[in-house]
């Protein structure tokens, strides 16, 4: 009779373990579903970015262009003899300031007119931006 009991709280133990077993493989494929989703929205925020950050090196290659063929009229209407006619002084001393100086940096000055800071310069340039995929590695491992 011991034994036929020792059988039974025995087999009742492997019931609870296997339920057990069951909730955790359970639990287990829940928790990786959405791990996969998680890198799944990894993968295109990553990718989201770099497509963001070659948008905006266009942009600023395009700026720069800008910048250049503006400082080229700039100082050509400061080296004509007609241009000193046709310019005011306050115009003058505009085109002055801006022949010594980067255009956007300037303008931004020039054309200020709130305390907010409308630059379009980033607080954090794109190369400031990283993200470093050996923590990934770490967590996979």
């Amino acid at each position: 009779i011991q034994v036929v009991r020792r059988f039974e709280a025995m087999r009742q133990r492997c019931c609870f373990l296997e339920q057990d077993r069951q909730r955790a493989q359970e639990q287990l494929a829940r928790v990786e579903a959405e791990r996969a989703a998680l890198e799944v929205k990894l993968k295109h925020a990553r990718n989201q970015v770099e497509v963001e950050m070659k948008r905006r090196h266009r942009a600023e290659a395009e700026l720069e262009k800008q910048e250049r063929k503006l400082q080229l009229v700039f100082e050509s209407l400061m080296r004509e003899p007609w241009g000193s006619e046709v310019l005011s002084r306050e115009q003058r001393s505009v085109l002055s300031a801006l022949a010594g100086r980067r255009l956007g940096e300037t303008l931004v000055l020039l054309c200020r007119s709130s305390v907010v800071d409308e630059s379009c310069q980033s607080l954090l340039s794109h190369s400031d931006i990283s993200y470093d995929r050996t923590e990934d590695d770490v967590v996979r491992g």
